[in-house]
């Protein structure tokens, strides 16, 4: 079996050495001629992933071509906005029978489509070769062994199988899951949420603010997801409640690092640059608000943070906003949600 991972970037590095761990050649298509030469030469992807060795049956190549030849498994792990880019160019080097996984998580900007739909868009609406991978999954633990547990999400379950135990190592376990809708948004729009608790922890606020952040943001990713079509279930799960955990508390999360720095006064673009690499949040808020505005779903944290990204909102009166919003109740909201979900399943 012939991989190949395309994305040169931490995730892409930390999942093309965890496939040739178990044995497999590997090819790791990286943008830059300069950086797939120094992946080959150095064995270490040193701005991206530094400190994890890279397996020798990792071959880097900038060439999609030489990368895509002859495969068995194409697995993308570009940044979302970048996804629809680099499948044109991948597509007509990509045999007809490979499988294709994407390891991206966000919704794009431009069209408001979910990844997959990006893909259907590209290749077609024959989805059964595709599948999604998504959950708690930050590469720097990744790339060094740590235990980790994650979703394959795909319309065919034969697929959403093949990969499972493709990707299942001693410490890497992998679910399977069909609501490839629930996944693809728990997995984009829990790093609106992991912004906005990071600017909270920015401001100052402790711990009470910051789980009261992610469970009401869970609680907005639910009803959005609903509204596509997502089973509610999906999101108390690994690519939903797992992810949210991982992301909003961890230091290797960007879209927490982003936050933290907003909310101590820096700009977007100033916290930008502070972390370094692509924040996915910032992107998915702009998608995600457009979504919720368009199917009139309520969605008051991803509101907010808009509003203090992109509308000069000091980040205080954010906060401000949010906690003197009208008194509701917030178990009749679950029961609306699960009834509705019955009433569709039926």
């Amino acid at each position: 079996m012939q991989i190949a991972v395309l994305g040169g970037g931490g995730w892409g590095t930390a999942l093309a050495c965890l496939l040739a761990g178990k044995g497999y050649p590997v090819r790791l298509w990286a943008r830059r001629q300069e950086h797939a030469a120094a992946l080959n030469t150095r064995r270490e992807n040193l701005r991206y992933l530094p400190g994890v060795q890279i397996p020798q049956n990792v071959t880097a190549t900038a060439s999609l071509t030489e990368a895509l030849d002859g495969v068995t498994v194409v697995v993308f792990a570009v940044p979302s906005h970048a996804f629809r880019e680099v499948l044109k160019a991948a597509l007509p080097a990509i045999p007809p029978a490979a499988r294709i996984v994407n390891a991206a998580k966000g919704i794009e900007e431009t069209s408001l489509l979910r990844l997959s739909e990006v893909y259907a868009a590209e290749a077609g609406p024959e989805a059964d070769r595709y599948a999604v991978l998504s959950g708690p999954s930050h590469a720097e633990e990744v790339g060094r062994g740590q235990p980790t547990a994650i979703v394959s999400a795909s319309q065919n379950a034969g697929t959403a199988e093949f990969i499972q135990e493709l990707f299942m190592a001693p410490y890497f376990r992998v679910y399977t899951n069909d609501d490839l809708v629930g996944v693809e948004l728990g997995g984009a729009l829990k790093n609106i949420i992991a912004l906005a608790t990071g600017i909270c922890e920015g401001i100052g606020f402790g711990d009470n603010a910051k789980a009261a952040l992610m469970t009401r943001g869970l609680a907005e990713i639910t009803r959005l997801g609903l509204r596509l079509g997502a089973n509610p279930l999906t999101f108390a799960g690994l690519a939903g409640l797992g992810d949210l955990i991982v992301t909003c508390t961890s230091m290797h999360s960007r879209n927490r690092r982003a936050g933290i720095e907003i909310g101590r006064g820096k700009s977007l673009k100033e916290a930008l640059a502070a972390v370094g690499t692509v924040v996915e949040g910032v992107r998915t808020t702009r998608a995600a608000g457009s979504l919720a505005r368009n199917l009139n779903v309520q969605m008051p944290i991803t509101a907010e943070t808009h509003r203090v990204l992109f509308e000069g909102l000091a980040p205080l009166e954010a906060a401000k906003s949010l906690l003197g919003r009208a008194r509701t109740r917030e178990i009749e909201e679950v029961c609306r949600i699960s009834v509705s979900w019955e009433k569709r399943a039926q």
